[in-house]
């Protein structure tokens, strides 16, 4: 019987310590990176990051074999999807302007070990990005050059006939790689001049392929000889916005340089906004130039714009659309390479990562270890690996950390507002219960009882109506809502997107559950929505919270339940690898650890002969209070 008791509260203490959370320090500014960048910096990597190869392949892409000319359509719907997800990094990068982007946003309101998974995932987002880009970019230069590069390499090395690996080592593509890690390693001012210069030309052939490509407008390609506007009708329209939504990932580099930002809460929300309607802009114009200029149904996938400029008399423009498109993907790969360092070490500075990727180079002020490490595994990875197979993880592993961001807001604006400390605040005594999980900050409005109505309590206005959800404590209550907004956003993912094919279900049982979640799914809803939220008047907020991130919720877990089972095959793989590494190293030497009380209340039980059980309590001091412990040693 004790055995069992004093198991039972030794596992309640491991999932505390997996959901404990980072404290909300919304008002420290201090860093040891260096705060220089500009409203206009974050804007033109954000415009770097999404506006990249796909203007150049994707437009002709979705337009010739899924949409047809209504891939403009497909770009502004997805425009709008892809507000939703950045509104919620918007007001985490402007409340929290620390770098970390997801990862930090889930720390601070979902849980360690959900933090370090997302973190542990968006890594290889930006390793296998990273390095998809710099092959695509050695390719592009390749063909221009009519594949003497690769049939100079492919004679003097070989090809190979290796599974996962690729054809032939792409030394251009890890080359390109090295020499942007060197100049990225150079300081965050480097990275953003370089940057400056590479996003001014991109826009620069942007606006040339629009004004040019109106000129030799023919409105006769969008008449019904020609197949109509939506040739592929309304079906086609959502299948190229599933395909057009991740053109616009990569805005999340804006709020992991939130650190290095001068005025980040201000500085952030806007250059979200301002780069996300860039981009939008730019797909939608030159969809709609392309399809313009020649017939959709005559479009080459590979090459879309040069090829349109060619068959109109103008092979000379295809020169600037080469350069246009090479720009691009450079302003991607410092994207890539400015991002990836910074979620390393925010998670290096936190503990759960190795400490080596904490240190910032004291003249330049970058985490130039991570960026050299990361940036030569990404090179690697370039120069040998088929990557064709491997893509598909930028969408979970994205989508994933769109989940886990929105849900945080909604967590986010039930948790009372902590006061700020003060040396004449009396310290908690030792036997004081300490709040660590996100569902414990709720629960700590229920217990104080005031007249204004907190965080997380019933809105008085409502009181009269919904008195029966008062019998309820506060912090549970929102905390099952939300699990059931959640759980309920899955199953109507499910109907949606396996209904009428994988479960093979008649009609009745389709619109039955199709009816049921869509129910439950927005009584959650009304359920967050009857209480009380934060109020920040000198950050930014989304509107209508929790609809605006349940949405968001719910087409993440569309897109991602697209994906196939080999996909999610190979993400439970690297998640096991990602709990290794946590319950390896993370746990032992998070910084968390130094926040637990000097003094903890170790439970004894003893039993008697004739079978009572008394519980004693003994304070115990720990033996050591150093920040952190070697692998593998007991805490």
């Amino acid at each position: 019987m004790a055995r069992r008791l004093f198991s039972t509260a030794s596992l309640a203490r491991f999932c505390q310590k997996l959901n404990r959370l980072k404290p909300l320090e919304d008002s420290s500014m201090e860093t040891s990176l260096r705060r220089c960048l500009s409203t206009l910096d974050l804007t033109l990597l954000g415009v770097g990051g999404m506006v990249g190869s796909g203007l150049y392949v994707l437009t002709g892409t979705v337009a010739k074999d899924i949409a047809g000319p209504a891939v403009l359509l497909s770009f502004a719907i997805a425009a709008v999807a892809s507000l939703l997800a950045a509104l919620c990094y918007a007001e985490f990068g402007a409340r929290v302007p620390r770098t970390g982007s997801a990862y930090l946003f889930t720390y601070v309101s979902m849980g360690e070990v959900w933090a370090f998974l997302i973190g542990w995932n968006v890594l290889l987002e930006y390793l296998i990005g990273g390095a998809a880009v710099a092959r695509a970019w050695s390719g592009y230069l390749d063909a221009i050059f009519s594949h003497s590069i690769r049939n100079f390499t492919e004679s003097h090395v070989g090809v190979w006939q290796v599974p996962f690996l690729a054809q032939y080592p792409d030394f251009l593509a890890a080359g390109i790689l090295l020499v942007a890690s060197a100049f990225v390693s150079c300081g965050a001012r480097v990275s953003s001049w370089l940057n400056h210069t590479f996003s001014a030309i991109s826009l620069i052939v942007i606006l040339f392929i629009i004004i040019l490509g109106f000129a030799l407008a023919c409105p006769h390609n969008w008449s019904p000889k020609e197949g109509g506007f939506a040739p592929f009708g309304f079906s086609g329209i959502m299948a190229g916005t599933a395909t057009c939504f991740y053109a616009f990932v990569g805005f999340d580099v804006i709020a992991a340089s939130s650190e290095e930002a001068q005025n980040p809460r201000r500085a952030v929300p806007m250059a979200i906004a301002i780069s996300l309607g860039l981009a939008a802009s730019a797909y939608i114009l030159v969809s709609t130039v392309l399809t313009l200029m020649v017939p959709w149904h005559s479009l080459d996938p590979d090459s879309a714009l040069a090829d349109a400029f060619y068959r109109r008399g103008y092979s000379w423009a295809g020169f600037i659309v080469a350069a246009g498109s090479i720009c691009a993907m450079n302003t991607v790969l410092l994207s890539n390479l400015f991002s990836l360092p910074r979620i390393v070490y925010a998670m290096a500075a936190d503990g759960l990562f190795f400490q080596i990727f904490a240190r910032v180079h004291p003249r330049t002020q970058v985490p130039v270890m991570g960026i050299l490490v990361f940036g030569v595994l990404m090179a690697l990875l370039a120069l040998l690996l088929d990557l064709e197979a491997l893509v598909q993880f930028l969408s979970i592993g994205t989508l994933l950390a769109y989940t886990f961001v929105a849900t945080s807001i909604i967590v986010l604006r039930f948790q009372k507002v902590s006061p700020p400390s003060s040396p004449g605040l009396a310290s908690p005594s030792p036997t004081a219960k300490k709040y660590d999980s996100f569902a414990d900050h709720i629960q700590l409005v229920g217990s104080v009882q005031t007249s204004i109505a907190e965080p997380g309590q019933l809105r008085p206005s409502l009181r009269p109506y919904l008195g029966f959800l008062e019998e309820c404590s506060p912090g549970p209550a929102v905390a099952w809502a939300l699990g059931i907004l959640v759980a309920s956003a899955i199953t109507l993912g499910c109907v949606l997107v396996f209904g009428d094919s994988a479960l093979h279900l008649p009609r009745w049982a389709y619109i039955l559950l199709l009816v049921i979640s869509g129910i439950v799914f927005l009584l959650s809803l009304l359920v967050l929505g009857a209480y009380q939220q934060q109020q920040q008047q000198d950050t930014f907020q989304i509107p209508l919270v929790p609809l605006t991130p349940a949405l968001s919720i719910l087409l993440n877990i569309c897109l991602m339940l697209k994906l196939s089972y080999l996909t999610w095959l190979r993400f439970a793989i690297w998640l096991l690898i990602g709990l290794a590494v946590y319950f390896g190293y993370g746990i032992w030497h998070s910084k968390e650890n130094q926040r637990e009380p000097p003094e903890l209340a170790t439970a004894h039980y003893v039993v008697f002969p004739n079978g009572g059980l008394e519980e004693t309590v003994e304070t115990v001091q720990p033996a050591s209070q150093e920040p952190a412990q070697e692998p593998g040693c007991a805490e």
